[in-house]
This record gives C-alpha cells, structure tokens and sequence, in this order.
C-alpha cells in the first residue's frame, strides 16, 4: 500500500496517541463488525479515566494542526482504507485453494509448496505461502531465492557481520546473507482467534 503523506511525518507521540486510544476505546465497535471511528467526547472520557489530560489533545503537532484534528483525519482514513480496499481483498480458505491451483496450474512452479500445520480436514498446501513462493519464482526468472530460510538474516559489510536480525523470516532474496529482500508471512483461514499472528505482523512493520 501507498502511505497516505498526511501522516508520513508524525512524530512518535502522535503514535502514542493512536495506540493509546485503540486500547481504551477499542479498535471495532461492537455487534457492527466495523472499525471504530471514536468521537472525542469517547476519547476525552477514556483519557482521563487512566490519568491523562484530555487537554493534550489541543497541542499542536509541528505541521501546526492540533492533535485531536491529525487523530480524527487518521482513524477516518484507517476505517475507510481497512473496509474499501482491505477487506475486499481477503480471502477465506475457498477462495484461497482456488486461486492457488489457478496459479499452479498456470505457472506449474519448482518451488517449495509447503502444507500447513493443520490436522485432519484442515490439513492442506498453505495456500497464501504457496502463492508468494510461486509468484516469487515467476518474477525471479531462475535467480537463487530462499523460500524458507533457517537461518537468521544477515547483513555484511567487507565480509564482516554488520547486523543480524533477531528472529528468522519466512523467505529471502537471494539469500539470507546480505538479501535485496526479506519476508514474513501471515496466513490462517479456520478461526478468527489470531491475534498474536497479528500482533507479529504490526510489531514487523514497526521494526
């Protein structure tokens, strides 16, 4: 996704700020399955039941917009990206087997087309895995790639470790020394109860 430049810029307390708030007034409003725009009144009311002054919401950002206006803009934007252009995309387990056999059938990969870590009826290839992996090979033309590194990535200066990253990622090009490109990947289509799977990915995003 593009970033939207309004709030490229921000400072991190605006983050904080975003942050706080999704986890006193909550991210979706309840019994409507859609995301939570919250008022200010919502806001106010649950800042200064932990202690924070609502009157912080008036301070200017550096731009010189007042926080509460940045806040308000951003939620606005964040529901209306997450319902028009997200949520359309997602695909449940259905169409996530169809579109991978369309794929395999068209490209007919080499790569590895790993199953996922279901038993029973739910055992099946993991289709969203596959399909990077495919596409990846596609677009790679028969360059080296990684698809499922068991290694930490590193990143090498005159052959010298200049930096390793802590954890090992789901795939590398060309290869976990010195990558153009590392990925992690998140799927899971039998239960709405992943949050920690979510919580990976944001905290992905912020490193």
């Amino acid at each position: 996704m593009t970033p939207d430049p309004r709030f490229i810029t921000l400072p991190k307390s605006f983050w904080a700020f975003v942050r706080l708030i999704g986890q006193e007034c909550g991210y979706t409003e309840r019994g409507k399955g859609e995301i939570l725009v919250p008022s200010r009144e919502q806001v106010e009311s649950r800042l200064e039941k932990i202690d924070v002054t609502p009157e912080s919401l008036t301070c200017e950002l550096p731009e010189g917009t007042a926080v509460w206006d940045k806040l308000a803009a951003y939620f606005e934007h964040r529901a209306d990206i997450l319902h028009r252009h997200v949520e359309p995309s997602l695909m449940d387990a259905e169409a996530a087997k169809e579109e991978y056999e369309s794929l395999k059938k068209k490209l007919k990969p080499k790569c590895p087309l790993p199953m996922n870590k279901q038993r029973g009826e739910k055992k099946a290839p993991a289709y969203f895995t596959c399909m990077i992996n495919m596409l990846i090979e596609a677009a790679a033309k028969g360059k080296d790639c990684d698809y499922d590194p068991r290694a930490l990535t590193t990143v090498t200066s005159n052959r010298v470790p200049l930096r390793t990253f802590s954890r090992r990622m789901d795939g590398a090009f060309p290869s976990v020394v010195n990558p153009i490109a590392v990925w992690e990947i998140k799927e899971y289509y039998y239960t709405t109860t992943f949050g920690s799977r979510v919580a990976d990915g944001v905290y992905e995003t912020l490193l």
